[in-house]
């Protein structure tokens, strides 16, 4: 039987497996790693409540990285990149490294992360890049003769609401909503058309909703392209920083506080010398627990011999947030 160590990690509630590939006495295959990821992160039946997909941490290929990061989402599909996972692949490699500041490679590029002060007490924080930012429809894609889509009406989807879409790299759709429609079913009505062969968006998107709660700060609602309905997504929550700062008066380079039903993370939007933008996106990288499975028994769905050891981490996350609707 082939062991498998996994680590068990969430980002604002953004859970996930963590697989190291350095550590592994057998070299998964493509296929093995799609299924493992499909059996694993079932919510009902898999590994210890499911995760929303798998970090998959190995060696770069570039000789300026730390080390190199795969998003597996639940369904067996690739995402080009993950915030919220990324800074719980920071926090992996800063302690297996022991450096505070990496160059992490993604599918789509070389992200600098750091740690940085605690959010509140006992919550390890880090700082992540979100990077490439593109408005091209074709870097989405959207099936559309326009190059661009920024606060417009996409009357397949509503008549009311006004959408924008970007890619960072994943392709994302924002609407500015009230708080009655982002507590609504029609944000999954939505992107249950966009992400089920709409010929719009022939490769799907994140959908978010996002509230205006004050200055500089926002609630988002995403469901993500992949996975469904999460507490979070990370490029998701830079995304819709990016239009808070481009369409209602947000501020660059100035923290923005983006509250999601999995937390609350930091934000801020710069823009560079070549007019192109870049966002950070801080928050919480929890260890919940380290699993040492059977391969070929997960490969099969079978999680009867699991040998388990938990953090004590999340207790202080989840008063942290719990403190965060008092306010």
């Amino acid at each position: 039987m082939t062991q498998l160590p996994l680590l068990k990690v969430h980002g604002s509630e953004n859970d996930f497996y963590l697989l190291d590939r350095t550590r592994l006495a057998h070299a998964l295959s493509e296929q093995e790693l799609i299924r493992l990821t499909q059996q694993i992160c079932q919510r009902k039946n898999g590994l210890l409540g499911g995760a929303d997909g798998i970090l998959v941490v190995d060696k770069g290929h570039s000789a300026s990285s730390d080390g190199q990061m795969r998003v597996i989402n639940a369904d067996g599909s690739e995402a080009s990149m993950c915030g919220n996972g990324l800074r719980t692949v920071a926090r992996y490699l800063t302690e297996k490294l022991n450096q505070e500041a990496l160059v992490i490679e993604t599918l789509h590029g070389l992200l600098h992360t750091k740690k940085m002060p605690e959010l509140a007490v006992g919550i390890p924080t880090y700082q992540v890049e979100i990077s490439p930012v593109s408005f091209s429809l074709k870097d989405v894609p959207m099936i559309t003769t326009q190059a661009e889509w920024i606060h417009q009406l996409i009357p397949e989807l509503s008549e009311t609401l006004f959408f924008s879409v970007v890619a960072v790299p994943n392709p994302h759709l924002i609407a500015f909503v009230e708080h009655q429609t982002l507590t609504s079913d029609l944000l999954q009505v939505i992107a249950e058309k966009v992400n089920g062969g709409s010929p719009l968006f022939p490769d799907g998107a994140n959908v978010s909703f996002v509230e205006i709660l004050g200055p500089q700060k926002i609630f988002v609602r995403t469901y993500e392209r992949g996975v469904g309905f999460t507490n979070a997504c990370g490029t998701a929550m830079s995304a819709s920083s990016l239009f808070y700062v481009l369409l209602q008066q947000g501020q660059l380079s100035q923290d923005i506080l983006v509250l999601n039903p999995g937390g609350m993370v930091k934000t801020r939007v710069h823009q560079q010398e070549d007019k192109t933008y870049t966002m950070d996106l801080i928050g919480n990288a929890t260890k919940l627990f380290e699993v040492t499975l059977n391969l070929e028994d997960a490969l099969l769905g079978s999680f009867t011999e699991v040998k388990q050891s938990f953090y004590e981490e999340d207790a202080a996350y989840q008063s942290f947030i719990q403190g965060l609707t008092k306010k």
